[in-house]
């Protein structure tokens, strides 16, 4: 008995402490998202919602805006996000409430924001000291308003300009600004349009099939990196899960532009959260790039998105990268400079991915099993939305657990906008190595954050078969999870390698659909999931596909005229087996 209340106290002492020092974070970032009013919240029910990110570095914190937030948030570890409620559009407008896909730029000492609009009326914002939320028009009326703007300064010739567009039928655009007025100095260039008939992954549909739909392209934003301009975009809808970015290059701010042959640089269409598109490259405190994007849900709504982060960067070739595999894994915080080409994974593995679990009760078709199928579309609900609801996941036997990321599903969710300051998740973690006897490792009864993505991050690793989280409030709706991720490693066997990793694409000889290959292999008996890796080139494996529980992929966005390259690896919870031999399909 001595032992074991030793034992609560450790466990409870060591994760009050590790916050502070916490060197992770996972996807989806954990922020408290909006309950959003579009489309159709009467019909669809009330969920939350965000998407078209931009992140900056401004004196000395991190600055996030995204599409009706009814304000924006900062950081300074990229890890901790605290909202500030501001409304930046003028009484007679009337666009979904707020800011949608807005512009964040900075110019000297001066943070630019300006939101979407169709009209030449809407407001550029001002701010030294956005963290303390004071603003002022710079601009009353932009004529130079559009859908998803970015204002771009060139610092090096300290001038401005703004890309924008969002359509299935216009390309993007870009503009210069007068650099003392703001307003457009010239006329406006069209900078960018899809060639879904040679990229793949620009076609419409959830798998890159669709092809009756033109594809949208929007997001434009633009890096520039060794006095070259990478124009960023994004494609072909946010609703899909290979909603991904592209980018092209050129020597000046307005072109002409080049595709990159390594494309799209940001794209996740398989794990937990799907989707890395319409998004911003930002470089953090210690100079090491990142890219923020849009992670599609989808479920209640076409438009229920959240947030993700990536490591990215332009290798030694200046080719412009975002590094996804396992990109919804724990991953390391900002540090130092670091190269993204190099892992930024923590090497901590899911421990109960279709594992079994019990619950206190379940609603409807809401089963149980859908906490734990990787799949963030899906979820778990109780009945209810009392204390004492709960879910206990069997991790299959006892696992060193480094970390838990829990994801709420806003089943019957009543409220819009922010829930009030006192409303926050509430509840414990729980384990156990018998499903019997249970210790609290982290009590979150009193808590007021709001945290519909928390993640928790154990400074020391507790050894448990069974994790339980016992619900004690919600700020609204029932208790739901689309996911209960605890991680760490088991002490077992790690998958071998691959064998008989096959691709079947049309040869360039011979007529056929070439943007589209099959990819098939040996199952490996000892793997949760794969994923594997493709490129132009066998030193530049950028592009990775997370796949659960299969072992062929139907990959349907590749670019029409390039050879390309494969290799694949499986895992499992006690870590990654290694690679298979690289691949080719011309």
């Amino acid at each position: 008995m001595k032992f074991k209340l030793f034992t609560v106290f450790f466990l409870v002492f060591h994760l009050t402490v590790s916050f502070a020092q916490q060197q992770t974070y996972c996807n989806p970032i954990d922020i408290d998202y909006g309950y959003c009013p579009i489309p159709n919240f009467v019909t669809q029910g009330k969920h939350r919602a965000t998407a078209d990110p931009v992140i900056t570095f401004f004196k000395g914190k991190y600055y996030l805006f995204s599409t009706n937030q009814w304000g924006y948030w900062h950081s300074s570890d990229m890890l901790n996000w605290t909202f500030i409620s501001q409304k930046f559009l003028r009484p007679e407008h009337k666009v979904y409430d707020e800011l949608c896909a807005p512009s964040l730029s900075f110019v000297n000492d001066t943070l630019l924001v300006v939101g979407s609009t169709q009209g030449k009326d809407f407001p550029i914002w001002m701010s030294t000291l956005p963290d303390q939320k004071k603003w002022k028009e710079l601009v009353h009326k932009s004529e130079a308003a559009a859908w998803d703007p970015q204002i771009f300064w060139d610092q090096e010739k300290d001038e401005l300009y703004e890309y924008y567009g969002s359509s299935n039928l216009y390309p993007l655009y870009g503009v210069k600004l007068n650099r003392k007025t703001f307003q457009p100095e010239g006329e406006r260039i069209p900078v960018l349009a899809l060639n879904d008939d040679e990229h793949g992954w620009e076609r419409f549909g959830e798998h890159n099939d669709n092809t009756f739909l033109q594809p949208f392209t929007e997001g434009a934003f633009m890096t520039k990196y060794k006095q070259k301009y990478y124009l960023q975009y994004g494609a072909p809808g946010t609703e899909f899960s290979g909603y991904a970015d592209g980018v092209y290059i050129g020597d000046g701010p307005l072109g002409p532009f080049n595709y990159q042959s390594h494309n799209p640089f940001s794209y996740k269409p398989g794990g937990f959260a799907r989707g890395a598109g319409h998004g911003a490259t930002f470089q953090d405190a210690f100079g090491a790039y990142w890219h923020v994007s849009t992670i599609g849900i989808c479920t209640k709504n076409n438009f229920e998105r959240r947030l993700g982060i990536w490591p990215a960067g332009f290798d030694q070739d200046d080719v412009m990268y975002s590094n996804t595999a396992y990109g919804d894994y724990p991953t390391y915080l900002p540090s130092f400079k670091k190269d993204h080409l190099q892992p930024s994974f923590r090497g901590w593995m899911l421990l109960n991915y279709n594992k079994p679990v019990q619950v206190s009760s379940t609603l409807g078709g809401y089963q149980p099993n859908f906490s734990v199928d990787e799949d963030i579309k899906t979820y778990w609900s109780a009945k209810t939305g009392l204390a004492g609801e709960y879910l206990i996941s069997d991790l299959g036997e006892t696992s060193k657990i480094h970390a838990i990321q829990l994801n709420y599903a806003d089943q019957d969710a009543e409220i819009m906008g922010k829930p009030i300051s006192t409303a926050g998740h509430k509840y414990k973690l729980l384990c156990s190595s018998d499903g019997k006897h249970w210790t609290t490792f982290l009590d979150q009864s009193t808590s007021n954050i709001d945290a519909p993505h928390a993640y928790h991050e154990l400074e020391k690793p507790i050894l448990a078969r069974y994790v339980k989280i016992e619900n004690i409030a919600m700020p609204t709706g029932k208790f739901a999870l689309s996911g209960l991720r605890v991680f760490g490693l088991q002490n077992s066997t790690k998958p071998g390698q691959v064998s008989q990793f096959v691709s079947l694409r049309s040869s360039p000889k011979i007529k056929g659909e070439r943007r589209n290959v099959w990819f098939k292999w040996q199952l490996e008996p000892f793997a949760d999931g794969y994923v594997i890796y493709f490129g132009k080139s066998p030193e530049k494996l950028y592009g990775s596909i997370m796949v659960y529980g299969k072992n062929e992929y139907y990959f349907s966005g590749l670019d029409k005229s390039d050879a390309y390259y494969f290799q694949i690896e499986a895992f499992n919870a006690a870590g990654i087996g290694p690679k298979s031999p690289i691949i080719k399909a011309d």
